[in-house]
C-alpha cells in the first residue's frame, strides 16, 4: 500500500484572513511540511518580496501550536486536521487509488451507495458523476451492448441512458411485484 503514497501527498493554498490577505501554500510531503507565504502589500517597501518558505518535519510541526494555530486561521480547521493525520501517519489509501480501481470497486455498488460515496470528497462525486463510471454501470446491467445501444448512449450520455433504459425499467419491475403481492393478499 505504501506504493500508492507519491512524494507529494497533499497540497493546498488560500488567501489569509483580512486585513493584510497575504498568500499561503500548504505542501506535506512523505517527510515534510512546507509553508510558503506571499506578502500582499501596496506598501514599496514589500514590492518584490520574495517568498518566505518554512520547511519542517512531520514531527516538528506536530509540536508547533503555533504553526497549527496559523495553518488553521489560513485554511481552516478541516485542513489542520488532516495536516495533523498525515503528519501522524495516518494516510487515506481509498483516496488514493487510481481512478480505474476505484471505477472497478464502484461497479460492486447499489445506487443508493453510489449516491453516499458521491458525497464524501471532490474525487469521489467526480468519479461517481463521470461518463466512464455510467457507461460501465449501463454495461454491467446490459447483457450485450449492441452498436445501436452505444450509439444511444453517446448521443444522450451514458448516465441519461442508464436512468432511461435500466433504472426505470428496473423500478417498473419492482413496483409490479409489489402490486403482484397485495393483490394476492
Amino acid at each position: 500500500m505504501a506504493s500508492l503514497l507519491g512524494e507529494q501527498l497533499f497540497e493546498k493554498s488560500g488567501q489569509g484572513p483580512s486585513p493584510p490577505k497575504d498568500f499561503f501554500q500548504l505542501i506535506i510531503t512523505k517527510n515534510e511540511v512546507i509553508w510558503t507565504s506571499w506578502k500582499i502589500s501596496l506598501q514599496l517597501n514589500y514590492r518584490g518580496a520574495s517568498p518566505r518558505e518554512l520547511r519542517t518535519s512531520h514531527q516538528d510541526f506536530l509540536h508547533s501550536k503555533m504553526l497549527q494555530q496559523q495553518l488553521g486561521t489560513v485554511l481552516g480547521q478541516r485542513i489542520l486536521e488532516y495536516t495533523i493525520s498525515l503528519c501522524q501517519g495516518k494516510f487515506d489509501y481509498l483516496e488514493r487509488l487510481p481512478d480505474d480501481m476505484m471505477l472497478r470497486i464502484m461497479s460492486y455498488l447499489q445506487l443508493k451507495e453510489i449516491t453516499i460515496l458521491a458525497q464524501v470528497s471532490h474525487r469521489f462525486r467526480k468519479l461517481c458523476n463521470s461518463e466512464k463510471f455510467w457507461e460501465q454501470t449501463v454495461r454491467n446491467r446490459c447483457e450485450v451492448c449492441t452498436s445501436n445501444m452505444e450509439g444511444i448512449a453517446r448521443a444522450m450520455g451514458w448516465r441519461k441512458t442508464f436512468f432511461t433504459f435500466f433504472h426505470t425499467s428496473g423500478s417498473k419491475e419492482q413496483y409490479s411485484k409489489r402490486r403482484k403481492k397485495k393483490l394476492k393478499k
